[in-house]
């Protein structure tokens, strides 16, 4: 993968639910492509959950997070809205805006615990859900003779390369998906792995989404 990450949630909306003291927290959690989409997925949930106690709110936009915007909706200053976000932007998600629904219980959590319940709630959730890493890829065509295509077939499972398609004719052409980064190495790699006797042709570029497995963490303990 590269370097950069262009991370997202593994869905393009999804819900997350847990009680903690007998309040009932809800996270919908969404992507977005601008603050037209932001403010419209926040109106949305208003309305569904108008007869909850808060609707908590946190989005980031662009490519280096430039839009940060929160809302305690009526929580103590800080314990609320900033814990989401920050939830968000430790686990480098890009283009996603999060509420969190709370349902009072009737015991109050203290500050602390509204900062742990909140952020905990977007934390579990991103959990639970999976994120992805937008990925730019080329696919990219490799014309062999039969007797090359097992040995390259096995090279590019091992190489962890994502075979798309495969088309028999006189010769086999597999449909390969490489990153756009690492087009020139793959070309490289491949000539040298079929002594010169495949033939490449790099097609168009397309997103693709490759799961990210890392752990999701809270990383609520600065905001204590």
């Amino acid at each position: 993968m590269s370097d950069t990450l262009n991370l997202t949630i593994a869905e393009k909306q999804a819900v997350y639910e847990q009680e903690i003291k007998k309040s009932r927290f809800i996270l919908n959690i969404a992507r977005i492509e601008n603050e037209d989409d932001a403010q419209a997925f926040l109106e949305k949930i208003r309305k569904q959950e108008r007869k909850a106690t808060h609707n908590v709110w946190a989005y980031v936009l662009g490519e280096t997070d430039s839009v940060q915007r929160y809302s305690d909706d009526g929580e103590p200053a800080g314990t609320a809205g900033v814990p989401m976000l920050e939830v968000i932007k430790n686990n480098q998600l890009h283009n996603v805006a999060a509420v969190v629904t709370r349902y009072f219980g009737g015991i109050k959590l203290g500050a602390g615990g509204l900062i742990r319940a909140y952020a905990g709630t977007v934390a579990d959730g991103v959990a639970d859900i999976g994120r992805v890493e937008l990925v730019v890829q080329h696919e990219v065509l490799i014309e062999v003779a039969y007797s090359q295509f097992e040995s390259l077939k096995y090279w590019l499972e091992q190489n962890s390369y994502q075979i798309l398609d495969t088309e028999y004719g006189s010769t086999v052409t597999l449909t390969v998906g490489v990153e756009a980064t690492n087009i020139e190495k793959f070309e490289n790699d491949v000539t040298n792995e079929t002594a010169g006797q495949a033939s490449l042709i790099v097609g168009d570029e397309r997103i693709v989404e490759v799961p990210y497995e890392r752990d999701v963490t809270a990383k609520t303990s600065s905001l204590k």
